[in-house]
C-alpha cells in the first residue's frame, strides 16, 4: 500500500507547485508590464542598486524578452529608486504627474517605467538603440522633437559624465524644454564648487535650482536640477565677482613672493616648483573646449614644447593652442607645428601700427638664434644701454580677440610674457570684462631688477618696481582670478 500511495502523494505535490508558480507569474507579469503600473511601489521593500545602474551594458544575455527583464529582482531594484527620487521632485514641486517626460540616454527605460508607475504616463525615453514600449530609437545630440516640448527632462544613467560632446548634449536638452521646465542629471563629475559652476555655465539656458548627493553601494552622484528661463540674457558681463568657487581656489594656491628677491631669476625659477596648479585642485571636466593662449610665445621650446606640452596636468583633455609672437625671427618654425595657430602680431590695447624693438647686446650677432628679448614701442625709441632693431608690426586689440575667440563655457589657460606690456594689457582685461574668461594666468611682471652683470645696480630698462608688480598680482587674485608669478 505504502508503494501505491507514494506516486499519488508526489504527483499532488507537484502540481501544487505548478500552481502557486502560475499564479505568481500572472501576477508579476500584471503589475510589471509598464501598461499596468500602479502605485504599489509604496508597499515595495526598497534598496540601494549597485555600481551596475549606470552601466553601459543595455542588453543581457541573461533576459530573453522584455517581460523576463521587468520581472528581475535588479530590474526592480533600479525602478524603485528612481520611483523614490520622483516622488522627492512631486513632494518638492519641481515635477506634476502632468508633465510631459524625457528621459535622455536611457538604454532599458528603468526611469521611464518609474515615472509611469507613480502616474506620469506621458513619458518616453531615448537611446541609440530602440527598447519598445518605454525607449525609442534617436540620439541625445539630434533629439528628433520640436522646440519647447517636455515640461521635464531627466538624465540619470551617468551617460552625461561620459559624453564626447557635452555642449551639444546640453544645447538639445534645452531646445526641447519648455520655459519654466525642469531638467535632472544624475553626475559623478561634479565634485567641488569650481566644477559645479562650469556645469551651470554649460546649462546658460537654466537656472540653478538645487543639488543634493544621492547615495549608492559603493560611491554617491550628484543630483543637480535646474529650471528654464522664461527669457535668455545675453547681456555681457564686464566685471569679475569674487565668487565663493574662486575664493576657495585661491585661497588654496601658492603664496605670492612678498620680498622682493635679490636673486629674480633664481627665485621665481625655482617657485614654479611651489605652484598648486589648477587642474590638481578641481575637476575641469565640464568644459566646452580647452584653450592654451601663450602671449609672447618666443621659439616653440621656450614654454610650449618645453613647459605646457610635458608639465601642464590636462586632466586627459586636448588643448587648442595659440602663439601669439611678433618677433618674426620664430614665425617661421611654427610654420612646422600643425597643432599651434601661430598670431604673428603683438597683444595689445587697440589695433594699431607699433614698432617692435629688439635688445641686444652689442657685441651678439643678430642671428635670430640669439636675439634678445623684445617689447613693443608706440613711438620710434630705444632704450638707453642697449643698441636697438626696430620693426613695424601690427598690433591687435587682445581683449576683443579673446572675448571672440573664447567664452565663459571654455578652460582657458594663458601665459603673458610681454616685456613690460603687462601694465597696459591686465587693465584693457580688466576694463572689458574679458578678464573673466580666463581661468589661470602665468604671468611674468617686468619691473627694474637687479642685474646678475653689476651687484647694486638696478636695469634701467623697465620703469615699475616690484611693489608694484606685487600689486598687480594681488589685484588679479582679489578679483577672483588665479595667477601665478612666472619667469
Amino acid at each position: 500500500m505504502a508503494l501505491i500511495s507514494k506516486p499519488s502523494s508526489t504527483r499532488k505535490f507537484f502540481v501544487g507547485i505548478l500552481s502557486i508558480g502560475v499564479l505568481f507569474i500572472l501576477s508579476i507579469s500584471f503589475v510589471s508590464r509598464p501598461e499596468n503600473v500602479s502605485l504599489l511601489i509604496n508597499n515595495a521593500s526598497i534598496s540601494t542598486p549597485s555600481s551596475a545602474f549606470f552601466s553601459s551594458d543595455y542588453e543581457n544575455p541573461l533576459f530573453s524578452s522584455s517581460r523576463d527583464l521587468w520581472t528581475s529582482k535588479e530590474w526592480r531594484k533600479i525602478v524603485n529608486f528612481y520611483s523614490l527620487r520622483f516622488q522627492d521632485l512631486i513632494f518638492e514641486g519641481l515635477l506634476s504627474l502632468n508633465f510631459k517626460a524625457l528621459c535622455v540616454e536611457t538604454p532599458r527605460g528603468e526611469d521611464v517605467f518609474a515615472l509611469k508607475e507613480i502616474g506620469v504616463n506621458d513619458s518616453i525615453g531615448i537611446f541609440k538603440k530602440a527598447f519598445p514600449p518605454l525607449v525609442q530609437f534617436g540620439e541625445v545630440i539630434h533629439l528628433p522633437y520640436d522646440n519647447s516640448t517636455f515640461d521635464f527632462v531627466f538624465c540619470g544613467n551617468g551617460r552625461f559624465d561620459r559624453s564626447d560632446r557635452p555642449f551639444q548634449f546640453v544645447s538639445e536638452i534645452g531646445r526641447v524644454l519648455k520655459p519654466n521646465g525642469i531638467v535632472v542629471v544624475y553626475t559623478r563629475l561634479v565634485e567641488d564648487l569650481y566644477s559645479l559652476n562650469s556645469f551651470l555655465r554649460l546649462f546658460d539656458c537654466c537656472k540653478f535650482v538645487g543639488s543634493r548627493k544621492i547615495p549608492l553601494l559603493s560611491f554617491t552622484v550628484k543630483e543637480v536640477v535646474l529650471r528654464k528661463k522664461v527669457t535668455a540674457s545675453d547681456k555681457p558681463v564686464n566685471k569679475c565677482s569674487l565668487q565663493g568657487y574662486r575664493k576657495d581656489i585661491i585661497g588654496k594656491a601658492e603664496p605670492l613672493i612678498e620680498e622682493e628677491p635679490l636673486k629674480p631669476w633664481i627665485t621665481l625659477k625655482r617657485n614654479v616648483n611651489n605652484i598648486k596648479y589648477l587642474p590638481f585642485m578641481v575637476d575641469i571636466s565640464f568644459k566646452r573646449k580647452y584653450v592654451y593662449i601663450d602671449v609672447g610665445a618666443r621659439s616653440y621650446g621656450s614654454s610650449i614644447g618645453s613647459w605646457f606640452r610635458k608639465q601642464y596636468p590636462k586632466q586627459n583633455r586636448t588643448f587648442e593652442i595659440y602663439a601669439i609672437e611678433a618677433d618674426r625671427a620664430f614665425h617661421e618654425e611654427y610654420k612646422r607645428k600643425k597643432n599651434v595657430k601661430l598670431l604673428p602680431y603683438a597683444a595689445w590695447v587697440r589695433n594699431e601700427t607699433l614698432f617692435f624693438e629688439i635688445n641686444r647686446d652689442p657685441v651678439q650677432k643678430n642671428d635670430g638664434k640669439r636675439r634678445g628679448m623684445g617689447r613693443i614701442q608706440t613711438t620710434i625709441q630705444s632704450s638707453f644701454n642697449f643698441m636697438g632693431d626696430l620693426d613695424k608690426i601690427r598690433g591687435f586689440d587682445f581683449a576683443h580677440w579673446l572675448k571672440n575667440t573664447v567664452s565663459e563655457k571654455d578652460f582657458v589657460v594663458m601665459k603673458m610674457d610681454v616685456e613690460g606690456t603687462e601694465f597696459d594689457l591686465i587693465p584693457k582685461l580688466f576694463e572689458t570684462g574679458a578678464i573673466c574668461l580666463i581661468d589661470e594666468i602665468f604671468l611674468e611682471c617686468h619691473y627694474n631688477r637687479w642685474q646678475k652683470c653689476c651687484p647694486g645696480k638696478r636695469s634701467p630698462k623697465y620703469q615699475k618696481t616690484y611693489a608694484q608688480c606685487l600689486d598687480l598680482f594681488s589685484s588679479l587674485r582679489k578679483s577672483g582670478i588665479l595667477v601665478h608669478q612666472w619667469w
